[in-house]
């Protein structure tokens, strides 16, 4: 094949992967490097001349006083995922198999809708509904119950977490929910399985691909979620992203070990979307 018939065969997918592939360059991958370089450096600051000498700063990462930061993250994550997919499996469920057909967009975008506005306004409203004077205890006094406090405390937390990331868990399985094969719940019927059997043989495995992909997803956000644990859960339960904020735009400024966790982070998620690609499709790989 002549020379420029090769070259002519990869002009078109290299025009149209380009710009996508120049902007992931700028935007991703330079600025990943930079903060790889930064980590390598011990106690850099703004203005000092990078001079990359050891891994200091990962060594750092793994003390006590900072794993147990990582763990409450994780813990965070974890829970609100958790929380997002029991909650969330139901809904999706009945929206995309028991709802009338004409009624779904607009349940959907019922779900979409906090969305719309900013996470600090939906932080600020749950503040003003857990706070010790505020909606939730009003309530509970009307009921004759005592107050609860749950401001600045992980249940706060969690709660606000859970409420910023179920709409993504929802959508992502109820476009999974959607392609379910009826057919196979009616054969399963007619062969005897019962309803619970029916559900962990046909509907989890036909709609797994959409729980692994919405499970990463509100592990991956929840994970360096900044502003619901910040104004929810107080001083007392940092997290991985308050702990990198501090070592940026803290008072420390400790640009090689605020590296150093960015990342730790970037590498776990890297990770859990390496082990999705490799086992979303089929769960039987795993």
């Amino acid at each position: 094949m002549p020379a420029k018939s090769r070259w002519s065969h990869w002009i078109g997918p290299v025009s149209l992967l380009s710009p996508a592939g120049l902007w992931l360059l700028l935007l991703l991958v330079l600025p990943t490097f930079v903060i790889f370089q930064l980590s390598l450096v011990p106690n850099i600051r703004p203005g000092d001349v990078v001079n990359p000498s050891g891994i200091e700063n990962y060594l750092r990462v793994f003390e006590p006083i900072y794993g147990n930061v990582i763990g409450r993250s994780l813990g965070f994550a974890v829970g609100t995922t958790v929380i997002c997919l029991l909650l969330g499996f139901p809904v999706a469920y009945w929206i995309a198999l028991s709802a009338p057909r004409r009624w779904r967009n607009l349940l959907l975008l019922g779900f979409v809708l906090p969305l719309w506005t900013s996470s600090l306004l939906r932080s600020y409203a749950w503040i003003s509904i857990l706070r010790r004077t505020g909606v939730l205890n009003s309530f509970l006094g009307v009921l004759g119950l005592p107050p609860v406090n749950l401001l600045n405390d992980w249940p706060a937390v969690l709660i606000g977490m859970s409420y910023s990331f179920l709409p993504y868990m929802v959508l992502i399985l109820y476009s999974s929910l959607e392609k379910l094969d009826k057919r196979l719940l009616e054969a399963s019927a007619d062969l005897g399985a019962n309803p619970i059997q029916a559900f962990f043989k046909i509907t989890v495995p036909q709609a797994f691909p959409g729980i692994a992909a919405g499970t990463l997803l509100v592990l991956i956000t929840s994970l360096g979620d900044f502003v619901d644990p910040e104004l929810l859960g107080g001083a007392s339960n940092m997290t991985v992203a308050r702990l990198i904020y501090n070592q940026f735009l803290g008072p420390t400024q400790n640009w090689g070990f605020g590296s150093a966790l960015s990342m730790v982070l970037i590498f776990a998620v890297s990770i859990a979307i390496a082990l999705l690609i490799k086992y979303g499709d089929n769960p039987n790989r795993a």
